[in-house]
């Protein structure tokens, strides 16, 4: 996924996510700090927009913690304006500093730029490998191989099973598989329905006792094979 926002107050919440969503980022809303310490042991983000002042546990706290396992960009958001409490965000380990009120438009910028300094440091978004079970996605190849063997897909077989896998757990409905994989106005379920069943073909991933993509009836796909080594 791309950015979790943590942030208790709904209406400047919907603000950011209408926002950041126009950009064609997936946004992920938890509305306390406990919520958003959760998400983040259990979820890849790009990147995590932070309140300070939030019930169960503030922003402080919470950024205190996410870097003792991880290092994604934070960007706090606060009412707070003195010095004091940037140079502690900042100190704790937010990579970036920002004001309410604020131009929506300027945080999405800085989101972006978030991402994109983050991972050209990194190499790549997280890791030029994937591994699950006998599987293993190449990203910079383009490749998924089972047991070092290539297996022939399509170029959106390929971006449809490597956004999956990259959000493990999560549960998306065939309209958003369509409009990120696509990125389609007019919405075609038949075309994601294809591509999951070819990629279950192609991986021999059964549909009713599946290693990898899991109908979710009703709603749509989630990907469930843990990574490994």
């Amino acid at each position: 996924m791309d950015v979790l926002l943590v942030e208790d107050d709904q209406a400047i919440a919907q603000i950011i996510i209408d926002f950041i969503m126009k950009e064609g980022l997936h946004i992920t809303w938890c509305e306390d700090g406990e919520e958003g310490f959760e998400y983040l042991q259990k979820y890849h983000f790009k990147v995590a927009i932070i309140d300070l002042m939030m019930p169960k546990r503030d922003g402080f706290s919470l950024c205190k913690a996410v870097r003792t396992f991880s290092d994604i960009p934070i960007i706090v958001v606060s009412a707070k304006q003195a010095d004091v409490d940037k140079i502690e965000s900042l100190e704790i380990g937010a990579d970036d500093y920002v004001t309410k009120p604020f131009s929506p438009s300027e945080l999405v910028a800085r989101v972006k730029v978030q991402i994109r300094r983050h991972y050209a440091s990194h190499g790549s978004y997280s890791g030029q490998h994937l591994r699950f079970q006998d599987v293993t996605i190449d990203k910079r190849g383009m490749q998924l191989s089972i047991n070092d063997t290539p297996v022939v897909l399509t170029a959106k077989e390929y971006q449809l099973f490597l956004f999956l896998a990259e959000n493990r757990g999560i549960v998306f409905t065939k309209e958003e598989l369509y409009k990120r994989i696509w990125n389609g106005e007019s919405f075609d379920s038949r075309t994601v329905t294809v591509h999951i069943k070819n990629l279950r073909d192609k991986l021999n991933d059964r549909k009713k006792t599946p290693r990898f993509i899991e109908t979710v009836w009703g709603t749509g796909y989630k990907f469930i094979a843990a990574p490994t080594q």
